[in-house]
């Protein structure tokens, strides 16, 4: 009966896994380029490739026990390079993303000198294990540019129930674009694209070719969002429900949080109170008024993305006090993600977090206030 038990609790599993693509490929999967990487259910990995202008979507079949890094893996690049027959010097590490089915860590890594892109998982006990693509099931999405135009970037990739949304960049005058591709995920040139338009609060303007470097998908009960930072660095929302492909999208910037900073990653948490907070990870390229590292983020209140007063978006948006730790109300630094390269979600309560030291990566979980 337990054999019987399991055999069922599989097979079900199988079933929901293949429902989430269709007719994919198994083998011979090369990776071309990386520029980011996030998990949909299943243990569903997806990757956005540049190189090819498409999003590639792999069933990892990581869906076994819940595990946790146990402890900070001190110098994780030379654990990555000595895994992939490399020296440390010679490993770039292009996006991080903990697979919410197993809580493993994923890293997308470059290395020097064949410029070869690959994929590792990092287990509870700090292990590096390079993907073995071979045997696993996959599909590709071209991403369409325009009429007349190409894919020139993809900035981030996130799943979203019963689509993927993807972000980036054309070669025109209307150049950031938000791409959909629906679910099951399928081969071939299968994405809606939408051009976005934003106000720059810093700007004082409307603008149409910076790209949203980060987003989430964010559902409320007026509708599903695009919630997506920018560089200097506006957060704007994009209502994308019932819209045509080739449309143009016009978002609503709700927060700024600074000139001079360019946002790395974005996710959503509840904390022990039940509050809803919006984490933006971002980099600093101006010189700092504050915090020990240009690497930084803060947390907003999901209170400002909810707001439908239009006297509180775009030109009147809230705006980060750039010279102080938390202000105004419901904007505050994260101290955990100073030094932060990567990161992302754990739980509502911890985050799992890339840091440099002096030039030396480590992999540690820390804990969300």
């Amino acid at each position: 009966m337990k054999a019987l038990c399991l055999s069922l609790l599989f097979a079900s599993t199988l079933g929901a896994s293949a429902a989430l693509l269709d007719s994919p490929q198994k083998g011979g999967l090369q990776l071309q380029s990386l520029s980011s990487l996030s998990f949909g259910p299943e243990g569903l990995l997806l990757v956005a490739e540049p190189a090819s202008a498409s999003v590639l979507a792999i069933q990892t079949g990581d869906t076994g026990k819940k595990e946790r890094l146990e402890k900070p893996v001190a110098d994780i690049g030379a654990q990555i390079a000595a895994g992939l027959g490399a020296k440390k010097e010679d490993i770039t590490v292009k996006d991080l993303a903990v697979n919410p089915a197993s809580g493993r860590i994923y890293l997308g890594v470059q290395r020097r000198p064949d410029n070869a892109v690959l994929i590792v998982s990092v287990g509870s006990d700090g292990k590096v294990v390079p993907l073995n693509l071979e045997p696993l099931s996959w599909v590709r999405v071209a991403l369409p540019g325009g009429t007349a135009s190409k894919v020139t970037n993809i900035t981030d990739v996130a799943f979203d129930k019963d689509r993927v949304f993807a972000t980036g960049t054309c070669n025109e005058e209307f150049a950031s674009r938000i791409f959909t591709i629906p679910v099951p995920i399928k081969n071939g040139a299968t994405a809606s694209v939408f051009s976005a338009e934003t106000y720059h609060v810093a700007h004082r303007k409307w603008e149409t070719k910076a790209p949203i470097q980060s987003f989430v998908p964010y559902d409320t009960k007026d509708g599903t969002y695009v919630v997506g930072a920018f560089a200097c660095t506006p957060v704007a929302k994009f209502n994308v429900d019932d819209i045509q492909s080739g449309a143009q999208v016009k978002g609503v910037s709700m927060v700024e949080l600074g000139s001079g900073n360019r946002p790395l990653d974005l996710f959503s948490y509840t904390d022990k109170s039940g509050k809803e907070w919006l984490v933006v990870h971002t980099q600093r390229f101006k010189q700092n008024a504050f915090g020990p590292s240009k690497m930084w983020g803060a947390r907003i209140s999901m209170d400002y993305l909810d707001a439908k007063a239009p006297d509180k978006t775009n030109e009147n948006a809230a705006r980060r006090d750039e010279k102080e730790h938390d202000g105004p109300q419901g904007i505050e630094i994260v101290d955990a993600l100073f030094g932060a390269v990567q990161v992302d979600k754990l739980s509502d309560a911890e985050a799992v977090v890339l840091r440099d030291t002096d030039g030396t990566l480590s992999l540690e979980v820390a804990a969300l206030p």
